[in-house]
Protein backbone atom coordinates (compact mmCIF):
# COMPACT_ATOMS: atom_id res chain seq x y z
CA UNK A 1 0.00 0.00 0.00
CA UNK A 2 1.60 3.66 -0.40
CA UNK A 3 2.84 5.46 2.06
CA UNK A 4 1.61 8.10 4.62
CA UNK A 5 3.48 11.45 5.26
CA UNK A 6 2.86 13.40 8.55
CA UNK A 7 3.94 17.07 8.15
CA UNK A 8 3.37 19.19 11.82
CA UNK A 9 3.20 23.09 11.37
CA UNK A 10 3.88 24.96 14.85
CA UNK A 11 2.47 28.48 14.05
CA UNK A 12 1.93 31.21 16.83
CA UNK A 13 -1.85 30.50 17.57
CA UNK A 14 -2.23 27.03 17.30
CA UNK A 15 -0.02 23.47 16.16
CA UNK A 16 -1.19 21.63 12.91
CA UNK A 17 -0.97 18.03 12.06
CA UNK A 18 -1.53 16.46 8.26
CA UNK A 19 -1.08 12.72 7.16
CA UNK A 20 -1.05 12.73 3.77
CA UNK A 21 -0.74 9.90 1.13
CA UNK A 22 1.54 10.00 -1.95
CA UNK A 23 -1.12 11.75 -4.48
CA UNK A 24 -2.00 14.96 -1.56
CA UNK A 25 -5.08 13.34 -0.75
CA UNK A 26 -5.24 13.92 3.32
CA UNK A 27 -5.91 11.05 5.08
CA UNK A 28 -6.24 12.86 8.80
CA UNK A 29 -5.72 15.65 10.43
CA UNK A 30 -5.73 17.76 13.66
CA UNK A 31 -4.85 21.49 14.94
CA UNK A 32 -4.93 22.20 18.92
CA UNK A 33 -4.61 26.04 19.89
CA UNK A 34 -0.84 27.49 21.50
CA UNK A 35 -1.21 30.61 23.68
CA UNK A 36 1.31 33.59 23.58
CA UNK A 37 2.07 36.01 26.33
CA UNK A 38 3.26 39.01 25.53
CA UNK A 39 3.99 41.81 27.94
CA UNK A 40 5.61 44.95 26.17
CA UNK A 41 8.18 43.91 23.28
CA UNK A 42 8.67 40.69 24.87
CA UNK A 43 6.80 37.60 23.14
CA UNK A 44 6.95 34.42 24.98
CA UNK A 45 5.06 30.64 24.38
CA UNK A 46 6.29 27.83 26.45
CA UNK A 47 7.83 25.22 24.40
CA UNK A 48 6.82 22.49 26.78
CA UNK A 49 3.26 23.42 25.21
CA UNK A 50 4.53 23.02 21.88
CA UNK A 51 5.27 19.21 22.38
CA UNK A 52 2.45 18.87 24.29
CA UNK A 53 0.03 20.66 21.55
CA UNK A 54 1.55 18.68 19.04
CA UNK A 55 1.64 15.32 20.22
CA UNK A 56 -2.23 15.59 21.25
CA UNK A 57 -2.60 16.69 17.54
CA UNK A 58 -0.63 14.30 16.40
CA UNK A 59 -2.36 11.49 18.54
CA UNK A 60 -5.95 12.86 17.51
CA UNK A 61 -4.77 12.64 13.93
CA UNK A 62 -3.55 9.17 14.08
CA UNK A 63 -6.23 7.69 16.08
CA UNK A 64 -8.78 8.43 13.27
CA UNK A 65 -6.70 6.48 10.40
CA UNK A 66 -7.80 2.84 9.61
CA UNK A 67 -6.24 0.46 11.92
CA UNK A 68 -5.02 -1.10 9.32
CA UNK A 69 -2.82 2.74 8.20
CA UNK A 70 -0.65 3.70 10.83
CA UNK A 71 1.47 1.34 9.54
CA UNK A 72 1.86 3.03 6.66
CA UNK A 73 3.23 6.20 8.10
CA UNK A 74 6.96 6.55 6.29
CA UNK A 75 8.41 9.82 7.65
CA UNK A 76 7.54 13.37 9.61
CA UNK A 77 8.83 16.57 9.11
CA UNK A 78 8.63 20.29 10.78
CA UNK A 79 7.96 23.67 9.92
CA UNK A 80 7.80 26.25 12.64
CA UNK A 81 7.62 30.18 13.04
CA UNK A 82 11.35 31.95 11.54
CA UNK A 83 13.54 33.25 14.53
CA UNK A 84 11.95 31.79 17.66
CA UNK A 85 14.65 30.87 20.14
CA UNK A 86 14.97 28.91 23.53
CA UNK A 87 17.59 26.80 25.16
CA UNK A 88 17.41 22.94 25.49
CA UNK A 89 19.43 20.01 27.49
CA UNK A 90 21.41 17.35 26.69
CA UNK A 91 18.55 15.41 25.54
CA UNK A 92 16.75 18.32 24.12
CA UNK A 93 14.35 19.15 26.48
CA UNK A 94 13.75 23.07 26.88
CA UNK A 95 15.03 25.40 30.01
CA UNK A 96 13.71 28.25 29.29
CA UNK A 97 11.17 30.35 27.69
CA UNK A 98 10.59 30.24 24.00
CA UNK A 99 11.40 33.80 23.11
CA UNK A 100 9.36 33.90 19.89
CA UNK A 101 10.00 35.31 16.09
CA UNK A 102 8.62 38.89 16.87
CA UNK A 103 10.50 39.47 20.45
CA UNK A 104 12.23 42.76 20.01
CA UNK A 105 13.19 42.48 23.83
CA UNK A 106 17.09 42.34 21.94
CA UNK A 107 16.88 44.98 19.69
CA UNK A 108 19.52 47.04 21.22
CA UNK A 109 22.07 43.93 20.16
CA UNK A 110 20.93 44.21 16.76
CA UNK A 111 23.52 46.92 15.71
CA UNK A 112 26.19 44.90 17.26
CA UNK A 113 25.24 42.02 15.38
CA UNK A 114 25.71 43.60 11.96
CA UNK A 115 29.02 45.06 12.28
CA UNK A 116 30.34 42.03 13.87
CA UNK A 117 30.53 40.30 10.60
CA UNK A 118 29.86 43.29 7.74
CA UNK A 119 31.74 41.83 5.12
CA UNK A 120 29.78 38.63 5.43
CA UNK A 121 26.40 39.89 5.92
CA UNK A 122 26.88 41.68 3.00
CA UNK A 123 27.70 38.77 0.35
CA UNK A 124 24.36 37.35 1.96
CA UNK A 125 22.29 39.73 1.65
CA UNK A 126 21.71 39.68 5.74
CA UNK A 127 20.52 42.71 7.20
CA UNK A 128 20.47 41.60 11.06
CA UNK A 129 17.04 43.12 12.21
CA UNK A 130 16.72 43.62 16.26
CA UNK A 131 13.72 40.33 15.79
CA UNK A 132 16.04 37.99 14.06
CA UNK A 133 17.45 35.36 16.19
CA UNK A 134 21.04 36.00 16.28
CA UNK A 135 20.38 39.72 18.87
CA UNK A 136 18.25 37.39 20.81
CA UNK A 137 20.53 34.28 21.56
CA UNK A 138 23.76 37.22 22.00
CA UNK A 139 20.87 38.38 24.58
CA UNK A 140 20.28 34.57 26.29
CA UNK A 141 24.23 34.48 26.49
CA UNK A 142 24.99 37.69 28.35
CA UNK A 143 21.99 37.00 30.65
CA UNK A 144 23.25 34.04 31.72
CA UNK A 145 20.94 31.58 30.11
CA UNK A 146 23.65 29.90 28.03
CA UNK A 147 25.53 27.57 30.88
CA UNK A 148 27.45 24.65 30.54
CA UNK A 149 24.76 22.03 29.73
CA UNK A 150 22.56 24.52 28.02
CA UNK A 151 22.21 25.06 23.93
CA UNK A 152 20.21 27.32 21.51
CA UNK A 153 17.40 24.97 19.84
CA UNK A 154 14.89 26.62 17.10
CA UNK A 155 11.62 26.10 17.37
CA UNK A 156 11.29 22.95 15.47
CA UNK A 157 13.87 21.68 16.96
CA UNK A 158 12.11 21.11 20.72
CA UNK A 159 9.68 18.90 19.12
CA UNK A 160 12.11 17.02 16.79
CA UNK A 161 13.91 16.02 20.13
CA UNK A 162 11.07 15.55 21.90
CA UNK A 163 9.76 13.04 19.29
CA UNK A 164 13.65 11.29 18.43
CA UNK A 165 14.62 11.42 22.90
CA UNK A 166 17.61 13.49 22.34
CA UNK A 167 18.84 16.84 21.26
CA UNK A 168 19.00 16.72 17.05
CA UNK A 169 20.77 19.07 14.33
CA UNK A 170 18.91 22.07 13.22
CA UNK A 171 18.04 22.89 9.30
CA UNK A 172 19.50 25.75 7.06
CA UNK A 173 16.42 27.09 6.72
CA UNK A 174 15.27 27.49 10.59
CA UNK A 175 18.73 28.72 11.07
CA UNK A 176 18.91 31.58 8.82
CA UNK A 177 17.82 34.14 11.71
CA UNK A 178 20.93 32.84 13.76
CA UNK A 179 23.39 34.23 11.29
CA UNK A 180 24.35 30.85 9.75
CA UNK A 181 25.84 31.27 6.56
CA UNK A 182 23.78 29.71 3.60
CA UNK A 183 26.60 30.08 1.30
CA UNK A 184 29.55 28.82 2.80
CA UNK A 185 27.11 26.47 4.90
CA UNK A 186 29.04 27.31 8.65
CA UNK A 187 28.16 29.41 11.10
CA UNK A 188 29.80 32.76 11.58
CA UNK A 189 32.08 31.75 13.90
CA UNK A 190 34.00 35.45 14.38
CA UNK A 191 30.56 36.98 14.58
CA UNK A 192 29.57 34.83 17.51
CA UNK A 193 32.64 35.25 19.17
CA UNK A 194 32.30 38.90 19.25
CA UNK A 195 29.17 38.95 20.17
CA UNK A 196 29.62 36.63 23.36
CA UNK A 197 28.22 33.46 22.34
CA UNK A 198 30.51 30.03 22.29
CA UNK A 199 29.65 28.63 18.74
CA UNK A 200 29.28 25.82 20.31
CA UNK A 201 26.19 26.80 21.73
CA UNK A 202 25.16 26.56 18.63
CA UNK A 203 23.32 23.38 16.41
CA UNK A 204 25.05 21.57 14.41
CA UNK A 205 22.85 22.40 11.12
CA UNK A 206 22.11 19.89 8.11
CA UNK A 207 19.56 20.12 4.90
CA UNK A 208 16.31 19.93 5.01
CA UNK A 209 14.81 16.86 4.39
CA UNK A 210 18.33 14.88 6.09
CA UNK A 211 17.57 12.12 8.36
CA UNK A 212 17.67 13.85 12.08
CA UNK A 213 16.70 10.30 13.64
CA UNK A 214 13.92 8.24 14.43
CA UNK A 215 10.80 8.50 16.69
CA UNK A 216 10.99 6.59 20.06
CA UNK A 217 9.65 4.32 22.13
CA UNK A 218 8.03 6.85 24.45
CA UNK A 219 6.73 8.60 21.06
CA UNK A 220 4.85 5.78 20.39
CA UNK A 221 3.15 5.42 23.65
CA UNK A 222 2.41 9.16 23.94
CA UNK A 223 0.87 9.34 20.17
CA UNK A 224 0.87 6.50 18.39
CA UNK A 225 3.16 7.15 15.83
CA UNK A 226 4.92 4.04 15.14
CA UNK A 227 8.78 4.07 16.58
CA UNK A 228 11.14 3.85 14.23
CA UNK A 229 9.51 6.61 12.01
CA UNK A 230 12.16 8.85 9.87
CA UNK A 231 12.19 12.69 11.12
CA UNK A 232 13.28 14.72 8.32
CA UNK A 233 14.55 18.44 8.82
CA UNK A 234 12.05 20.83 7.85
CA UNK A 235 12.08 24.51 6.71
CA UNK A 236 10.18 27.68 8.33
CA UNK A 237 6.32 28.04 8.11
CA UNK A 238 7.26 30.73 4.65
CA UNK A 239 9.09 27.66 3.23
CA UNK A 240 6.79 25.27 3.88
CA UNK A 241 3.18 27.11 2.54
CA UNK A 242 5.40 27.96 -0.73
CA UNK A 243 6.14 23.35 -0.79
CA UNK A 244 2.60 23.26 -0.26
CA UNK A 245 1.70 24.80 -3.29
CA UNK A 246 4.42 23.57 -5.39
CA UNK A 247 5.51 27.04 -5.94
CA UNK A 248 8.91 26.17 -7.11
CA UNK A 249 9.34 27.15 -10.67
CA UNK A 250 11.77 30.45 -11.48
CA UNK A 251 10.07 33.55 -10.97
CA UNK A 252 7.41 31.45 -8.98
CA UNK A 253 5.76 33.48 -6.21
CA UNK A 254 3.87 32.32 -2.74
CA UNK A 255 1.71 34.52 -0.16
CA UNK A 256 0.96 33.36 2.86
CA UNK A 257 -1.51 35.55 4.43
CA UNK A 258 -1.58 34.23 8.06
CA UNK A 259 -1.08 36.02 11.58
CA UNK A 260 1.66 37.84 9.62
CA UNK A 261 2.19 37.89 5.78
CA UNK A 262 5.35 35.97 4.46
CA UNK A 263 6.26 36.38 0.80
CA UNK A 264 8.63 34.03 -0.71
CA UNK A 265 9.57 33.13 -4.42
CA UNK A 266 12.02 31.34 -6.70
CA UNK A 267 15.63 32.79 -8.18
CA UNK A 268 18.86 31.02 -9.42
CA UNK A 269 20.59 33.48 -7.07
CA UNK A 270 20.75 35.28 -4.10
CA UNK A 271 18.61 38.62 -3.76
CA UNK A 272 19.90 41.54 -1.99
CA UNK A 273 17.75 44.80 -1.69
CA UNK A 274 18.96 48.16 -0.71
CA UNK A 275 17.24 47.89 2.28
CA UNK A 276 18.01 44.33 4.02
CA UNK A 277 14.73 43.76 4.17
CA UNK A 278 14.51 40.92 2.36
CA UNK A 279 16.54 37.40 2.79
CA UNK A 280 17.09 34.10 0.66
CA UNK A 281 16.57 30.80 2.10
CA UNK A 282 18.59 27.94 0.45
CA UNK A 283 16.30 25.29 -1.33
CA UNK A 284 16.54 22.17 -0.49
CA UNK A 285 17.31 21.11 -4.44
CA UNK A 286 18.90 22.22 -7.35
CA UNK A 287 21.15 25.05 -6.52
CA UNK A 288 18.10 27.19 -6.13
CA UNK A 289 16.88 30.36 -3.46
CA UNK A 290 13.55 30.99 -2.18
CA UNK A 291 14.07 34.89 -1.45
CA UNK A 292 11.37 36.87 0.14
CA UNK A 293 10.55 38.60 3.54
CA UNK A 294 8.10 38.24 6.73
CA UNK A 295 5.86 41.31 7.49
CA UNK A 296 4.08 42.08 10.58
CA UNK A 297 1.19 42.82 8.78
CA UNK A 298 -1.42 40.38 8.53
CA UNK A 299 -5.40 38.81 9.86
CA UNK A 300 -3.72 39.11 13.13
CA UNK A 301 -4.15 43.05 13.07
CA UNK A 302 -7.76 41.98 12.30
CA UNK A 303 -7.89 39.66 15.55
CA UNK A 304 -6.54 42.28 17.81
CA UNK A 305 -8.68 44.97 16.61
CA UNK A 306 -11.96 43.15 16.14
CA UNK A 307 -11.79 40.39 18.57
CA UNK A 308 -14.99 38.66 18.20
CA UNK A 309 -15.71 40.16 14.23
CA UNK A 310 -16.98 36.95 12.07
CA UNK A 311 -15.39 37.48 9.30
CA UNK A 312 -17.51 35.66 7.07
CA UNK A 313 -20.31 37.68 7.26
CA UNK A 314 -18.69 41.15 6.64
CA UNK A 315 -17.11 39.39 3.44
CA UNK A 316 -20.38 38.71 2.51
CA UNK A 317 -21.86 42.48 3.44
CA UNK A 318 -18.76 43.83 1.63
CA UNK A 319 -19.23 41.68 -1.62
CA UNK A 320 -23.40 42.51 -1.49
CA UNK A 321 -22.33 46.25 -1.72
CA UNK A 322 -20.33 45.71 -4.73
CA UNK A 323 -19.64 49.19 -6.72
CA UNK A 324 -21.53 51.13 -4.03
CA UNK A 325 -18.75 50.50 -1.23
CA UNK A 326 -18.10 52.93 1.10
CA UNK A 327 -14.45 54.83 1.14
CA UNK A 328 -12.11 52.28 2.80
CA UNK A 329 -9.86 54.12 5.18
CA UNK A 330 -6.02 53.94 4.36
CA UNK A 331 -4.35 51.76 6.96
CA UNK A 332 -0.87 50.00 8.01
CA UNK A 333 -2.24 47.53 9.77
CA UNK A 334 0.38 46.66 12.66
CA UNK A 335 -0.79 44.61 16.08
CA UNK A 336 2.27 45.21 17.44
CA UNK A 337 5.06 47.80 17.05
CA UNK A 338 7.58 47.65 14.02
CA UNK A 339 7.84 46.30 10.53
CA UNK A 340 10.40 44.18 9.17
CA UNK A 341 9.25 43.58 5.21
CA UNK A 342 8.71 45.28 2.76
CA UNK A 343 10.64 47.85 4.85
CA UNK A 344 12.52 48.18 8.08
CA UNK A 345 10.70 50.00 10.85
CA UNK A 346 11.56 49.08 14.29
CA UNK A 347 9.77 52.02 15.52
CA UNK A 348 6.84 52.20 13.37
CA UNK A 349 2.97 51.79 14.66
CA UNK A 350 0.16 50.76 12.68
CA UNK A 351 -2.12 53.43 11.72
CA UNK A 352 -5.80 53.90 10.66
CA UNK A 353 -6.10 57.30 8.79
CA UNK A 354 -10.02 58.26 8.88
CA UNK A 355 -10.73 61.77 8.18
CA UNK A 356 -7.26 62.81 7.91
CA UNK A 357 -6.41 61.51 11.56
CA UNK A 358 -4.41 58.27 12.00
CA UNK A 359 -5.54 56.37 14.49
CA UNK A 360 -4.09 53.37 16.29
CA UNK A 361 -6.04 49.67 15.44
CA UNK A 362 -7.83 49.93 18.70
CA UNK A 363 -8.67 53.40 18.59
CA UNK A 364 -10.14 53.02 14.97
CA UNK A 365 -12.00 50.50 16.49
CA UNK A 366 -14.65 52.87 18.64
CA UNK A 367 -14.30 55.05 15.63
CA UNK A 368 -14.93 53.17 12.86
CA UNK A 369 -17.97 51.02 11.50
CA UNK A 370 -16.33 47.22 12.28
CA UNK A 371 -17.11 45.99 8.33
CA UNK A 372 -15.58 49.69 7.64
CA UNK A 373 -12.22 49.26 9.49
CA UNK A 374 -12.27 44.99 8.54
CA UNK A 375 -11.99 45.99 5.08
CA UNK A 376 -9.20 48.91 5.79
CA UNK A 377 -6.79 46.35 7.31
CA UNK A 378 -7.21 43.86 4.15
CA UNK A 379 -6.76 46.62 2.04
CA UNK A 380 -3.62 47.47 4.06
CA UNK A 381 -2.62 43.67 3.34
CA UNK A 382 -3.10 43.89 0.00
CA UNK A 383 -1.12 47.37 -0.26
CA UNK A 384 1.91 46.07 1.60
CA UNK A 385 2.00 42.64 -1.04
CA UNK A 386 1.88 44.86 -3.58
CA UNK A 387 4.90 47.17 -2.08
CA UNK A 388 6.41 43.90 -1.13
CA UNK A 389 6.80 42.93 -5.29
CA UNK A 390 7.62 46.22 -6.04
CA UNK A 391 10.82 45.99 -3.55
CA UNK A 392 11.74 42.36 -4.96
CA UNK A 393 11.95 43.48 -8.53
CA UNK A 394 13.56 46.47 -7.39
CA UNK A 395 16.15 44.14 -6.02
CA UNK A 396 16.42 42.16 -9.26
CA UNK A 397 14.63 39.29 -8.87
CA UNK A 398 11.51 38.40 -11.64
CA UNK A 399 8.00 38.63 -10.18
CA UNK A 400 6.38 37.76 -13.62
CA UNK A 401 5.68 34.11 -12.28
CA UNK A 402 2.92 32.31 -11.31
CA UNK A 403 1.16 33.33 -7.29
CA UNK A 404 0.05 30.84 -5.29
CA UNK A 405 -1.52 31.72 -2.03
CA UNK A 406 -1.87 30.22 1.56
CA UNK A 407 -3.03 31.06 4.91
CA UNK A 408 -6.24 31.55 6.95
CA UNK A 409 -6.58 34.56 4.87
CA UNK A 410 -7.50 33.38 1.93
CA UNK A 411 -10.31 31.70 3.06
CA UNK A 412 -12.09 35.29 3.20
CA UNK A 413 -13.19 35.04 -0.56
CA UNK A 414 -14.00 39.36 -0.67
CA UNK A 415 -10.17 39.64 0.33
CA UNK A 416 -8.53 37.76 -2.01
CA UNK A 417 -10.25 38.89 -4.54
CA UNK A 418 -9.67 42.66 -4.06
CA UNK A 419 -5.59 41.01 -3.36
CA UNK A 420 -5.77 39.87 -7.37
CA UNK A 421 -7.74 42.91 -7.99
CA UNK A 422 -5.27 45.45 -7.06
CA UNK A 423 -2.13 42.95 -7.70
CA UNK A 424 -4.05 42.65 -11.46
CA UNK A 425 -2.77 38.91 -10.90
CA UNK A 426 -4.44 35.46 -10.56
CA UNK A 427 -3.82 34.24 -7.51
CA UNK A 428 -3.91 30.14 -6.95
CA UNK A 429 -5.13 28.83 -3.81
CA UNK A 430 -3.90 25.58 -2.91
CA UNK A 431 -6.88 23.10 -1.84
CA UNK A 432 -4.98 22.37 1.57
CA UNK A 433 -3.16 25.32 2.53
CA UNK A 434 -1.42 24.54 5.86
CA UNK A 435 2.36 24.59 6.19
CA UNK A 436 1.55 21.47 7.39
CA UNK A 437 1.10 19.90 3.65
CA UNK A 438 4.48 21.14 2.51
CA UNK A 439 5.78 19.32 5.16
CA UNK A 440 3.94 16.49 4.52
CA UNK A 441 5.51 17.01 1.03
CA UNK A 442 9.04 17.44 2.02
CA UNK A 443 9.26 14.25 4.08
CA UNK A 444 7.80 12.25 0.69
CA UNK A 445 10.55 13.48 -1.17
CA UNK A 446 13.64 12.66 1.61
CA UNK A 447 12.10 9.37 2.19
CA UNK A 448 10.90 8.49 -1.15
CA UNK A 449 14.02 6.92 -3.31
CA UNK A 450 15.16 9.12 -6.29
CA UNK A 451 12.32 11.35 -5.73
CA UNK A 452 12.71 14.67 -7.35
CA UNK A 453 11.05 17.78 -5.82
CA UNK A 454 9.29 19.58 -8.11
CA UNK A 455 7.50 16.49 -9.27
CA UNK A 456 6.67 15.51 -5.55
CA UNK A 457 4.88 18.99 -4.64
CA UNK A 458 3.58 18.83 -8.33
CA UNK A 459 1.74 15.51 -7.33
CA UNK A 460 0.65 16.25 -3.95
CA UNK A 461 -0.15 19.96 -4.27
CA UNK A 462 -4.16 20.36 -5.42
CA UNK A 463 -5.38 23.04 -6.69
CA UNK A 464 -8.53 24.18 -4.86
CA UNK A 465 -9.64 27.40 -6.66
CA UNK A 466 -7.89 30.11 -8.93
CA UNK A 467 -9.00 33.73 -8.69
CA UNK A 468 -8.96 35.84 -11.68
CA UNK A 469 -8.47 39.72 -11.40
CA UNK A 470 -10.74 41.91 -12.83
CA UNK A 471 -10.13 44.87 -15.09
CA UNK A 472 -12.83 47.07 -14.14
CA UNK A 473 -11.95 47.12 -10.35
CA UNK A 474 -8.20 48.48 -11.57
CA UNK A 475 -8.04 51.97 -11.55
CA UNK A 476 -9.97 52.02 -8.21
CA UNK A 477 -7.66 49.94 -6.48
CA UNK A 478 -4.61 51.41 -8.28
CA UNK A 479 -5.83 54.71 -7.40
CA UNK A 480 -5.58 53.55 -3.41
CA UNK A 481 -2.80 52.14 -3.85
CA UNK A 482 -1.13 55.30 -4.44
CA UNK A 483 -2.88 57.11 -1.55
CA UNK A 484 -0.99 54.29 0.32
CA UNK A 485 2.39 54.73 -0.54
CA UNK A 486 2.00 58.59 -0.50
CA UNK A 487 0.92 57.99 3.39
CA UNK A 488 4.17 56.22 3.24
CA UNK A 489 6.40 58.63 2.32
CA UNK A 490 4.84 61.69 3.88
CA UNK A 491 6.01 59.49 6.68
CA UNK A 492 9.28 59.21 5.58
CA UNK A 493 9.12 55.29 5.58
CA UNK A 494 10.05 54.97 1.96
CA UNK A 495 10.87 56.98 -0.73
CA UNK A 496 10.29 57.06 -4.65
Amino acid sequence: MAALWVGIDLGTQSTKVSIVDDDGAVAASASLPLVSHRDGERHEQDPGTWVAQAGAALSVAIDSLAANSVHRIAGVSICATSGTVTTVDSAGRPQSPGIMYDDARAGSLGQEANEADPQRWARLGYRIQPTWALPKIAWLARNGMLPEGRWVAHQADVLAAAMVGTRVSSDWSHSLKSGYDLGELEWPVGALTTLGVAPAKLPEVVAPGTELGQSSERWAELTGLPAGTPIFAGMTDGCAAQLGAATLGLGDWHTVIGTTMVLKGVTDRIIIDDAGAVYSHRAPHDGLWFPGGASSVGAGAITEALPSIDLAGVSQRLSALGDQLPTIPTSYPLAGVGERFPLIRPDARGFVTISGVDYSLKEAATREDPDLLAAAIMLGVACVERLSFATMAHAGAAVDGTLSSSGGGTKNRWWTQLRADLLGRSITIPRSSEGSIGMAILAAWAGTANAVLPETASRMSIVGSVVEPRSEHGTQWNDRYDEFVAELVSKEWITV
